[in-house]
């Protein structure tokens, strides 16, 4: 499967701040581990072919000096020279002088002699020995009184025991590098780890926060992560603060409110029918936009705030207890199978809320049943279905029921703001409500939410 340059660089894009400086000291790492390796061995070939040059240029002054011609016009060497290797057949160490006419070489080149091979491409002949061997070789031209033509003076040295060494020696380098390029990638690890570890603290502590178990970080971070702590702190503060105020003013303004609306509701039995029908509908808009806008405010605190972990489980058994009661006529027996120790990052009363309208919903429409199970789902998310086995909704009806003031049956008591109010409320905890048909033929509520771990 072929891989999109777009996939790879939001692949990329994606890594954590450990792998990608892991990722670049190996980039690194592995560029100047390549140049060593390659630059190393260049750089002891050359310094060993000097090396030998160097020992081959002390042979040509020796051949200088006692290389002479004969009164026949030959060229004759007047004593032996001191390395032994040139009178040893195929030794490997040769040399050899020529003119024109004559050519005198070393007793090592046997019945052979030096062959050498112009390269087109390379400025630079290759020699090679008796026994069809590279070399690595020096020349130079002296003149002598008797002759006129220069005499060509090569002295050559089998490099394939300098290219066994070098072989050698370039296997344990890449071994020592290898082990070099391991152990500072390790070392470099070492320290990144220790490095994060205060945003590995920081990521276990927001955790912490989200689930409840603590409502601020702690104080012991870095001088260069601290001013960041420092004002997470003071937004999780000014967020909980705005919370118990948004729920203060709406219990308050509640309060305010009930008496007048009560006042009024009363008075309406002594006005006469007339007016008690004109007054009716106001008086109870006005109940309707007081309800919605009370619950939009007590949400409105809750808002991304993070330490907050609830059980659906206690929550449903603890509300169904109340419907029973309320609900003892109609018979609707209610099961429970949800894990006791799930938990979601709710608001306990939230969700209370939330559960309260759709299972009230349950009560009011089954026949005889209400289920209520969860399903796990990808991204750490769980789902909360309620399910009754009564008449239902239309299929066409599901999202104009969730709009604000929507009743499909007017007999009964009721503002339409209820599935509204779970719609909005589940959005402000990054989750959502879904309707749709359920399996034991009533109607299928989902209320979907990030999990607490």
């Amino acid at each position: 499967m072929n891989t999109s340059p777009r996939q790879f660089k939001n692949t990329f894009k994606k890594l954590s701040l450990k792998s990608r400086l892991l990722l670049a000291a190996a980039f690194w790492l592995s560029a100047m581990i390549l140049a060593a390796g390659i630059g190393i061995p260049k750089l002891v070939n050359d310094y060993l072919v000097q090396d030998v040059k160097s020992q081959l240029s002390l042979s040509m002054d020796e051949i200088t000096a006692n290389i002479e011609v004969n009164r026949k016009g030959n060229l004759i060497m007047t004593s032996p020279l001191s390395d032994p290797r040139f009178s040893q057949p195929y030794s490997g160490l040769y040399w050899s002088a020529s003119t024109k006419g004559d050519d005198l070489r070393s007793r090592s080149l046997w019945d052979k002699k030096l062959n050498i091979e112009e390269d087109p491409l390379d400025t630079k002949a290759t020699i090679k020995g008796a026994n069809n061997e590279k070399l690595i070789y020096i020349q130079k031209q002296i003149y002598l009184p008797e002759i006129k033509a220069p005499i060509t003076i090569t002295i050559g040295l089998n490099e394939d025991p300098l290219e066994q060494t070098l072989h050698q020696l370039t296997g344990q380098v890449w071994i020592i590098l290898g082990l070099l390029f391991s152990g500072v990638l390790f070392l470099i690890g070492v320290q990144v780890s220790w490095s994060l570890r205060p945003l590995a603290k920081m990521q276990s502590e927001l955790v912490m926060l989200r689930k409840g178990e603590q409502k601020t970080l702690s104080q012991h971070y870095p001088q260069e992560i601290a001013p960041l702590v420092s004002e997470l702190n003071a937004l999780l503060f000014h967020y909980q603060e705005l919370l118990e105020r948004a729920r203060h003013h709406a219990g308050n303004l509640s309060h305010s409110l009930k008496t007048p609306l009560s006042i009024l509701k009363n008075e309406l039995e002594y006005l006469s029918i007339e007016d008690k029908n004109r007054l009716s509908i106001p008086i109870r808009q006005l109940q309707e936009h007081i309800d919605y806008h009370l619950s939009r405010a007590r949400m409105a605190g809750s808002m991304n705030i993070l330490s907050v972990a609830t059980s659906p489980s206690e929550r449903v058994d603890a509300i169904s207890m109340a419907f029973d009661k309320i609900y003892a006529e109609r018979e609707v027996i209610l099961i429970s199978e949800l894990n006791s120790e799930d938990k979601i990052a709710v608001d306990k009363t939230d969700l209370d809320e939330m559960l309260g309208n759709l299972l009230e919903n349950g009560y009011k429409w089954a026949h005889s049943m209400i289920r209520v199970h969860s399903i796990e789902i990808p991204n750490n998310q769980i789902q909360i279905i309620i399910e009754d086995d009564g008449l239902g909704i239309p299929q066409d009806q599901f999202e104009r029921v969730i709009k604000r003031g929507i009743r499909l049956d007017e007999s009964t008591p009721g503002t339409g703001l209820g599935l509204n109010i779970v719609t909005e409320m589940a959005h402000s905890y990054r989750g959502s409500l879904t309707l749709d048909k359920s399996t034991i033929g009533g109607l299928k509520a989902t209320l979907t939410f990030p999990k607490v771990d």
